[in-house]
């Protein structure tokens, strides 16, 4: 439209320029021989048409004037309400990115330089638009869109970054736990067979790890039914090393005697290879201990050479009892010299008594009462006679000896060769002790007192010597029944 009033204004001005600017005739030069013709006075009808001219010409001035002036005022104003009009769409345009860069959480620092790069593009454009049309034309939905894939796209990547930083420090924490958790197993003595086995399954975790894409398939690679089975592999091959049918088996301070299978069932049936970390196994060496203790805490005494026996002790005056050896043999069993000494005694007593009593008893009474008038009195008499007679004898009599004999003492005389027929003696003294342990069973009476000390000597693994010796004072030797 403003266009179309320029061309018009411009129509209007070279239309007044042909109207003010006659056209001339052409004028031959003047020559030097020609001469100025005569001046021919004007006539009243040449003023006239002279003075009509210049009134159409004035006319058509001011009638141009006034018509450049509401050109010029009419393009004002649309030239004003077009520049309102734009820059209300401007401001709108403005308000609408605002609003949508507004409404979006652009958290990240690092990534939201991406997104304001497209927001500053949108602004330039709108603030540089000259018309309208233009401004209508710019899509700021479509920067928005851009601005929130450029910076989803820098979020990703900078989480995939991360992600490929934390699955690359997960891997190698794993690889330095395999390489942990295989440790303690290559520190053994393993036999070239079976280290190879381990290396091989290290080298094979670690592969897994390496080519594992996640984080969670990293920590879901596990070395521990690997070292389950090497495990078991090298405790069976240590328990085949060791000479004999019978190992010691440790566990927690506990120690037990076992046979080579029981040990294999046992570790065999093993879910968790730290359950195995647990066991040490130890070759059997046996040896042989005295001990001095009362009758009571060795089965009351009645023990053989050869009897297989247990071990327990009290865990102090008021604790629990514990086994401590599973499995020992008696070698010996001596009476101890404060057993050795005979002592009999034999006693006998008789008594009688007799006795006999007779008693006669004779008794009379007589009363009488009178009433005279208010008086009252009263008169009796009584007899009475008692006769008894009694008798009695007794009689006792008692008789007694004792001897005592210290064998102790016998055998000192019969070492020294002070004693006659000191191989009667020793024929006779022999097997004493036993004797006196099949008299009590045989005639069920305790002869010997449960406090009596005996000294036992048994054989047992060289590994429970020091659990035995600290735990002398509260000990029990219980005898395997069979």
């Amino acid at each position: 439209m403003a266009e179309d009033i320029e061309a018009k204004i411009r129509r209007l001005r070279e239309l007044g320029k042909v109207t003010t600017e006659p056209e001339a005739p052409p004028v031959k030069p003047p020559t030097a021989s020609a001469k100025k013709p005569p001046r021919r006075p004007r006539s009243i009808s040449t003023i006239r048409e002279k003075e009509r001219r210049r009134r159409v010409l004035v006319g058509a001035s001011v009638l141009i004037i006034v018509l450049l002036l509401i050109s010029v005022g009419v393009y004002s104003y649309l030239q004003s309400r077009s520049t309102a009009k734009l820059n209300e769409l401007r401001t709108s345009k403005i308000n609408e990115l605002n609003t949508y860069f507004s409404s979006y959480n652009f958290s990240n620092r690092d990534c939201v330089q991406k997104a304001l790069q497209f927001k500053d593009l949108a602004l330039r454009q709108i603030q540089s638009a000259g018309s309208v049309d233009e401004l209508e034309g710019i899509n700021v939905r479509a920067y928005f869109d851009k601005a929130v894939q450029a910076y989803s796209e820098c979020v990703r990547e900078q989480e995939r970054i991360a992600y490929e930083k934390q699955l690359n420090q997960t891997k190698q924490a794993k690889v330095r736990a395999i390489k942990t958790a295989f440790q303690p197993l290559l520190s053994m003595p393993l036999p070239d067979s079976i280290r190879t086995k381990v290396v091989s399954a290290m080298k094979t975790l670690e592969t897994q790890v390496a080519n594992a894409q996640t984080i969670e398939e990293v920590e879901s690679i596990s070395p521990d039914s690997y070292l389950l089975s090497l495990w078991k592999d090298y405790y069976f091959w240590k328990i085949d090393e060791i000479p004999g049918n019978e190992i010691i088996l440790e566990r927690g301070g506990s120690k037990q005697l076992v046979s080579k299978s029981e040990a294999k069932a046992l570790l065999g049936a093993a879910t968790d290879y730290a359950e195995l970390l647990q066991y040490s196994v130890h070759e059997v060496q046996y040896v042989e201990i005295a001990l001095v203790l009362p009758r009571e805490r060795i089965t009351g005494g009645f023990l053989t050479p050869g009897d297989p026996v247990m071990f327990f002790a009290k865990n102090g005056t008021q604790g629990l009892y514990r086994e401590i050896v599973n499995q020992g043999y008696v070698e010996l069993v001596l009476l101890p010299t404060d057993a050795g000494r005979i002592s009999a005694s034999e006693s006998q007593s008789q008594s009688s008594s007799t006795g006999s009593s007779t008693s006669t008893t004779y008794q009379e009474n007589h009363a009488s009462e009178y009433n005279p008038g208010s008086f009252q009195y009263s008169n009796g008499t009584q007899v009475s006679d008692t006769y008894s007679n009694s008798q009695s004898s007794s009689q006792s009599s008692s008789a007694s000896y004792s001897y005592n004999v210290d064998l102790k003492e016998i055998l000192k005389a019969i070492a020294a060769g002070k004693i006659q027929a000191s191989d009667q003696a020793k024929q006779a003294l022999e097997n004493y002790g036993w004797k006196i342990i099949d008299l009590e069973q045989s005639s069920d009476m305790l002869v010997l007192s449960p406090d009596t000390e005996f000294l036992v000597i048994v054989r047992v693994p060289s590994i429970f010597v020091p659990d035995i010796l600290q735990n002398q004072q509260y000990l029990y030797i219980a005898k395997v029944s069979t």
